[in-house]
């Protein structure tokens, strides 16, 4: 039987997988798989912007604030690279078609986030998320030597050995639907119908995103579980900080369950403002995101609500159904007037700044396994995320592993590599499978907790 095969695999159809992709040589073949569909990725959910350094007097200022937000636990050297790297990455962007926005003299326009000295930040409206992605998504398309799969779920990754004894990353076990194009390479069939197969791999990239599936108020999709952080562990593959996680202060509250809606942390670099039960402002909107959730959730506290309100009364009606038009229309379609009352917010768990442990080249400890996006963790944002850090950081770490992919695959990538049978009967029950996984991530961020 044939194999399904490539040469570079990436698993993951966000903004992470896409510009990685698009940075490895075209004569290369390179498959994308995802677990749902394309666009169900939290790439397209980011609404506040990107950072960029604005000029070399930024520099320090930029560094400090990254820093100040992590709580001096950041790796400088990823911080550096990710500063100095920002320029060329927005001018790449642009040349997609990226669109930000600009002023009456065609000038990019900035605006501010919590703990940030200045504003640096682009944005497009309030859906940066998905005008970046989708004009990505687009350029992948037009690339011949680039396929996408979706629906495709990861359950394990294929182990090597080359020749030196040493052991690397060949490949995946996954699942896809009986009927679909992969649906040729099944090995096995899993209890709930799926069809079970490996997919080979000269090079393999996770950008599996975060870990908001495992918690029951998240402004993530519900699929992203944290898959290869239970793989990355049931391996020996180290992580770093899986205990730092990000709640966003202000998403729109709601008493149905699901995914929460986000109102992006620019709502306040303009002026948007916090308040009480008694209407009465308790903050500063403006500090780091970890502390500010703390503010809002003693307030609620003190208050005995579920909530509180985010009102937007310094804010032009002009400006919030301009720069904000995404917002406006959702809390609109809610029964909010957010140029006319204040709106009901909730801290929600919103971003992973731990992940799998990996290198400046984003490698992890696996020769030939990479991570990057939200998957990986390099020690920028350190134990809190700067806001609108997570684009630039993922772009620039992303183009980076391309780089070092690209070497590999005219090198080490040519050694032959010994491969052992895959037992398709451990993969076959995926509920207990993913159950596991998600024990030992839990106990994992636990055994981190304690270790503070």
């Amino acid at each position: 039987m044939n194999k399904a095969k490539t040469d570079v695999l990436i698993v993951g159809s966000g903004v992470a997988g896409l510009y990685c992709a698009l940075h490895i040589p075209e004569e290369k073949n390179v498959t994308i798989i995802t677990k749902a569909r394309l666009e169900e990725c939290d790439s397209y959910l980011a609404q506040g912007g990107i950072c960029v350094l604005k000029d070399d007097g930024d520099y320090k200022a930029w560094y400090g604030d990254t820093l100040h937000a992590g709580h001096y636990e950041n790796n400088p050297q990823a911080v550096d690279l990710m500063i100095r790297s920002s320029q060329s990455i927005i001018s790449d962007l642009a040349g997609y078609g990226v669109r930000f926005a600009v002023d009456e003299f065609g000038k990019y326009k900035f605006t501010r986030e919590g703990a940030h000295s200045t504003a640096r930040i682009l944005y497009h409206e309030d859906i940066i998320g998905k005008e970046i992605t989708s004009h990505l998504l687009d350029e992948v398309k037009k690339r011949p030597n680039i396929t996408l799969h979706e629906n495709i779920t990861m359950l394990d990754i294929l182990i090597g050995q080359y020749p030196d004894g040493s052991d690397c990353c060949r490949g995946i076990i996954a699942t896809c639907e009986p009927g679909t194009p992969l649906a040729l390479y099944a090995e096995a069939m899993t209890n709930n119908g799926k069809c079970l197969f490996p997919f080979e791999a000269t090079e393999v990239v996770w950008a599996c995103g975060g870990i908001g599936g495992l918690f029951p108020h998240t402004t993530n999709y519900p699929h992203l579980t944290g898959d290869a952080l239970g793989i990355a562990l049931a391996h020996g593959i180290p992580l770093q900080d899986p205990d730092y996680i990000q709640f966003h202060p202000t998403a729109l509250y709601s008493p149905k369950p699901g995914r929460a809606f986000l109102i992006s942390e620019s709502v306040r670099g303009e002026g948007g403002i916090l308040l009480d039960k008694n209407g009465n402002r308790f903050t500063d909107e403006l500090q780091p995101r970890d502390k500010l959730t703390e503010a809002i959730k003693k307030q609620m506290q003190k208050d005995g609500t579920d909530y509180v309100w985010l009102s937007m009364e310094k804010i032009s009606p002009y400006e919030v159904k301009t720069h904000f038009k995404n917002i406006y229309q959702h809390c609109k379609d809610l029964g909010y007037d957010c140029t006319q009352e204040a709106i009901p917010v909730v801290p929600a768990q919103h971003y992973f700044m731990g992940g799998v442990y990996v290198d400046m080249n984003s490698l992890t400890s696996l020769k030939a396994l990479y991570a990057i996006g939200e998957t990986s963790c390099n020690g920028v944002h350190g134990r809190n995320r700067l806001a609108s850090n997570s684009l630039i950081e993922t772009l620039v770490f992303s183009r980076r592993a391309a780089q070092h992919i690209s070497k590999q695959l005219y090198g080490e990538g040519t050694v032959p590599v010994k491969t052992w049978p895959v037992d398709y009967t451990h993969y076959k029950d995926t509920a207990a499978l993913f159950a596991d996984y998600k024990f030992k991530i839990n106990m994992e961020i636990e055994r981190f907790r304690r270790q503070r």
